[in-house]
């Protein structure tokens, strides 16, 4: 089944960007710096404070989507597996310029997972958990299988690369999964298509109940200060749902198509889209609300329901897929394997080494 998201930007199409003044402003006072993964550009970004200006730095990968972090490591689904990286600060302040960055997450366990379409990805506690699109599951990393199902809808009769529902998106409770949304309540291949505009839904894995139902498209669910938020994408809203009794409340309605949703403190950073494929996202809410939809991440005080910051894609990337924030690092670094650095950065308990060459003895092996 072909995939409802957008083909790759044209090669050589530069990334370009925008910062208004309350996003730096925002970003310098948080004393942290945004991961942003973008599958149509092929990146994940890094935005960070130097010193009195925005840093942006970007890494290839192959469709990255989901992603998580948990103390010094950083889990990114992609096309066709799974990678975690591990953060070595020692590493990061030798690496080029000394004390250029503050953070270096380096690659160190790859899985081979096939494409499963797989979008939201969590740490729980020594799993890591995702939404298995394809086979309309949540799934968790194995050693010995492309993916363990550990849970459907019960609205799903079977586990098969159908992509039935659309699971997309994951929240956790207490470190372990407990909601998740899909776009539509279907029980046959692509059933999902056909009702975009408001067959989105969240069940409760607990219960295998659904508990939101006439939503636009959902996307990035999260538990947060003991509420759930969940983006509806197609009506460009944040939404905040009380899991007591189930009501929810419009925090603010945005000028995109909505992915990608984390939190730091009282504020919301959540990820801008514009949508290009009408047969997939045409006719949603919020394209009859705005003439023009915007690229970029917006930061949003959740409690006043202000936009604070803006910092928009004018170029290069046409969508966000997920976002988190690193506390207390500012000047972030990421290696992909592809990096040649990625071979000469060395770590064990008790040391960090760079191989330089200078140090270097001749293999005669």
């Amino acid at each position: 089944m072909p995939s409802p998201y957008s083909s790759p930007l044209p090669q050589g199409t530069p990334v370009q960007c925008n910062a208004d003044s309350g996003f730096m402003e925002w970003l310098a006072a948080s004393k942290g710096s945004l991961v942003v993964s973008t599958y149509q550009a092929g990146k994940l970004l890094m935005i960070g404070w130097a010193g009195n200006q925005l840093s942006l730095l970007m890494r290839q990968y192959d469709k990255p989507m989901g992603m998580d972090i948990s103390g010094n490591k950083l889990v990114l689904a992609t096309r066709n597996g799974v990678t975690l990286h591990s953060n070595d600060a020692i590493l990061a302040k030798n690496y080029k310029q000394a004390g250029q960055y503050d953070a270096l997450y380096l690659p160190k366990v790859s899985w081979h997972t096939g494409d499963l379409n797989i979008h939201d990805i969590a740490f729980a506690n020594d799993d890591v958990w995702f939404a298995n699109t394809r086979f309309s599951c949540l799934s968790k990393l194995s050693d010995n299988y492309n993916f363990e199902p550990k849970w459907r809808p019960s609205f799903v009769s079977g586990t098969v690369p159908e992509d039935r529902c659309h699971l997309n998106g994951l929240a956790m409770v207490k470190n372990q999964p407990r909601y998740v949304t899909c776009l539509g309540e279907s029980d046959t291949p692509g059933g999902w298509r056909d009702n975009k505009v408001s067959g989105g839904i969240i069940v409760d894995i607990k219960s295998n109940e659904i508990v939101q139902r006439d939503l636009a498209m959902p996307h990035s669910p999260r538990f947060y200060q003991n509420n759930l938020y969940v983006l509806n994408s197609g009506a460009g809203e944040l939404l905040k749902i009380n899991v007591n009794d189930g009501s929810r409340e419009v925090i603010c309605q945005l000028q995109g198509y909505l992915r990608g949703l984390s939190f730091v403190g009282n504020y919301a950073i959540v990820g801008l889209c514009k949508i290009r494929e009408s047969n997939i996202f045409g006719g949603m809410p919020v394209q009859e609300k705005f003439a023009t939809l915007l690229s970029g991440i917006v930061i949003i005080n959740i409690k006043t329901g202000k936009q604070e910051g803006l910092f928009e894609f004018t170029s290069g990337c046409e969508e966000i897929f997920d976002t988190r924030f690193l506390t207390g690092i500012q000047r972030p670094n990421i290696f992909n394997t592809e990096k040649p650095e990625a071979l000469e950065a060395f770590n064990a308990p008790e040391f960090s080494y760079w191989l330089r060459p200078k140090n270097m003895v001749e293999d005669l092996t």
